[in-house]
């Protein structure tokens, strides 16, 4: 069994999917590993460190591997190489990467997309999307702490006394508490909203304020909120106004996988915020949280300047590595049982909830059903 860290390939991605501290535990399941030299440079992780770990160093590394890893999807021509029978693990938006689908369908390659691993207490170690989320919102902190021409926590001084920041959040998943409580431990005064009832007691855990609007809960599926209806954000919108306007710094990570971001904050009310204010919109790829963002870019709305975050994990490669990595070796050892002799292969359980969930390509057929309905539609339509 031969598993390949493929080195990335899509602009602005400094991660790897294997870091050399985790390669003991894949071969340690009975796997050779294989990596793509120079795979971990934008991590600052050496090729010589892959080495030293019992991985090999291979230009060919795919060929003939049993599973490639990778944290971006894969460019097509390289997924059109793979061998019948190959599989692939990585991030795979699916609804914007319907060629490469459909190459890894035709080409019999069973793919399986980390963000569709089901959000199971099973599945937790599995959790890509938790794991880099927790990066991200780490980061976005740091983005608006650095920001922010004065100080996040509370100075008192012989020669008086600086008052702390003030900081909202908007979204309190995981990126959102890391946020709060990045924001917290360097000092500011932090509030946070999210539209999930559960979410005010782990604001508050993570000494934060809740915010508490006189709104309908948003309760969904899989730990994350249902959609809301227009009137229901503007009403929001209205309520949430006033708290903008006092903050110094806002965050914003409210974000669902498959679906565009919600729209949280108008570009007026960002205009009500004071001078020297600052906004970071961790959902800016995804549509944004906040009107007039751009991805990857700092635009000024009235007095504030607004960030907009562009692959935020990629910007911590060392940690975010790391984390994607133990989720890729956890997923990997549920995919590679041992036989009653304890030899291990790789034969992931199509009937196991995880590998089902995660699956989009098997046998030569599309199985994750709305990808499928996507992608069979598209075809028809040519």
């Amino acid at each position: 069994m031969r598993i390949a860290v493929a080195r990335e390939t899509r602009d602005g991605e400094s991660r790897v999917a294997m870091v050399p501290e985790l390669v003991g535990k894949l071969t340690g399941l009975g796997y050779d590993v294989a990596v793509e030299p120079g795979a971990g440079n934008h991590a600052l992780i050496a090729d010589e460190e892959y080495a030293e770990a019992g991985a090999v160093l291979d230009e060919a590394a795919l060929d003939g591997a049993t599973l490639v890893v990778s944290v971006q999807p894969l460019d097509l021509a390289t997924a059109r190489r793979l061998a019948p029978g190959t599989s692939t693990i990585s991030f795979l938006p699916t609804m914007l990467e319907h060629d490469l689908v459909a190459a890894y369908r035709d080409g019999g390659v069973t793919s399986y997309a980390v963000e569709l691993v089901p959000r199971i207490s099973r599945a937790q170690s599995m959790d890509a999307l938790s794991s880099q989320a927790l990066v991200a919102g780490y980061r976005c902190a740091v983005v608006a702490a650095g920001m922010l021409r004065r100080f996040f926590p509370l100075n008192m001084t012989a020669a008086g006394t600086v008052q702390p920041a003030q900081v909202v959040v908007l979204g309190a998943g995981v990126a959102g508490l890391q946020a709060i409580a990045t924001a917290k431990r360097l000092g500011a005064v932090v509030s946070a909203y999210d539209v999930r009832a559960a979410a005010a007691e782990e604001i508050a855990s993570m000494g934060a304020k809740p915010i508490h609007l006189e709104l309908e809960t948003l309760e969904g599926s899989g730990g994350y909120a249902r959609e809301m209806t227009e009137d229901r954000a503007a009403r929001q919108r209205e309520l949430l106004a006033p708290y903008i306007a006092k903050a110094d710094a806002l965050i914003t990570t409210a974000a669902v996988p498959g679906r565009a971001a919600p729209m949280l904050v108008t570009r007026e009310m960002v205009e009500l915020m004071s001078p020297g204010s600052v906004v970071v919109d961790l959902a800016a790829e995804s549509g944004g949280n906040v009107e007039g963002s751009v991805a990857g870019e700092v635009v000024r709305i009235g007095n504030a300047q607004v960030w907009g975050g562009r692959n935020v994990p990629s910007q911590m490669p060392g940690p975010a590595s790391r984390l994607y990595a133990q989720n890729i070796v956890n997923l990997v050892t549920l995919m590679t049982p041992a036989d009653e002799e304890g030899v291990t292969s790789f034969a992931p359980d199509p009937d196991d909830e995880i590998v089902a969930g995660s699956c989009v390509t098997r046998d030569g057929a599309i199985q994750h059903e709305p990808t499928r309905l996507a992608v069979e539609g598209e075809a028809a339509h040519e």
